[in-house]
């Protein structure tokens, strides 16, 4: 087997042109899988069976190995077996079939919405800074925008009267997003005072504006919203991607059809969008639980007075 060994890496040396690290990983996780093989009475790795490959996985989840560390532990197994059969040294690749394992996807963070209501009250409309500042957050809870897309907005992509407002995407693609009632109300008023008021005689393409005229940068906005976070009383960390979990989060709970949720977060795959289902499915899972006597893992907080 080491024999083997040695010639597929020095293909992966020479043809690949593969990191030192990642050649040095390849060659650990090989001999950790011959060392696997002989255990299992098999000396002779170009007979290995799926079976043995899984076995052998299986192994390793047992050992405690993360699935992210198996994931490249298989990249090598896998590289190996097709070397072997490209140089016909082999009949069969046994990992043809073997799924790569994947992470569990860590659910997103979002706010509630009495935390959300908090939020938006965070900004003093009385000054013109602040009605800007309120009708930003509004419009990032109102249509889920990535931070980036809408700091990028220009004045002309927002159509006020017809409710909605055009979102430029990664890759450039453009996508058409709903507005609501109090977002329109506050993007309003901000036109009609604030932005003049800031910008004075000088002109800019950009919809929300800083007092030196300019737009709005990704930066500025995060400073921004953690600054109303700490206002509003909200302890937990929060940045605007989190208002954007919670826009998503938040119509799925009420029953929204997920591939218009896609459609207006510009989710390129419905799977993308199909985690806020599991969010959903989590948090109703924790509500029962508190809540629904039969469960595991309901404790009364307090006894009910008789006759409620």
């Amino acid at each position: 087997m080491e024999g083997l060994l040695d010639a597929f890496i020095a293909f992966i040396r020479a043809e690949r042109g593969l990191s030192g690290k990642t050649v040095d990983a390849y060659a650990a996780d090989l001999t950790v899988y011959f060392e696997d093989l002989r255990g299992r009475g098999v000396d002779d790795v170009t007979r290995a069976r799926q079976e043995d490959v899984t076995a052998h996985l299986s192994a390793l989840t047992k050992g405690g190995l993360g699935k992210r560390s198996q994931a490249r532990h298989l990249a090598a197994l896998r590289g190996f077996h097709r070397f072997l059969v490209a140089e016909r040294l082999a009949d069969k690749d046994p990992t043809e079939d073997v799924d790569t394992p994947r992470s569990a996807r860590k659910l997103p963070s979002f706010l509630t919405l009495e935390e959300v209501e908090q939020l938006l009250s965070a900004p003093d409309e009385g000054s013109p800074a602040g009605l800007r500042d309120k009708a930003m957050l509004e419009v990032l809870y109102a249509t889920g925008l990535r931070v980036s897309e809408l700091c990028g907005l220009g004045v002309n992509d927002v159509q006020l009267s017809a409710g909605y407002l055009v979102a430029k995407g990664k890759g450039a693609k453009e996508r058409v997003v709903p507005l609501g009632r109090v977002a329109v109300e506050k993007v309003r008023e901000y036109l009609a005072s604030s932005r003049p008021a800031m910008l004075g005689r000088r002109e800019a393409r950009a919809l929300f504006v800083t007092p030196r005229g300019a737009g709005f940068t990704r930066q500025g906005f995060w400073k921004l919203i953690k600054r109303y976070a700490l206002k509003a009383g909200i302890l937990k960390p929060l940045s605007p991607h989190k208002l954007r979990h919670s826009f998503a989060t938040h119509l799925v709970e009420r029953g929204a059809d997920l591939r218009a949720v896609q459609q207006m977060l510009g989710h390129a795959d419905l799977a993308t969008t199909q985690i806020y289902t599991h969010v959903n499915s989590a948090r109703l899972r924790s509500v029962y639980d508190e809540f629904h006597p039969r469960s595991d893992a309901f404790t009364p907080k307090k006894k009910r007075k008789a006759g409620t």
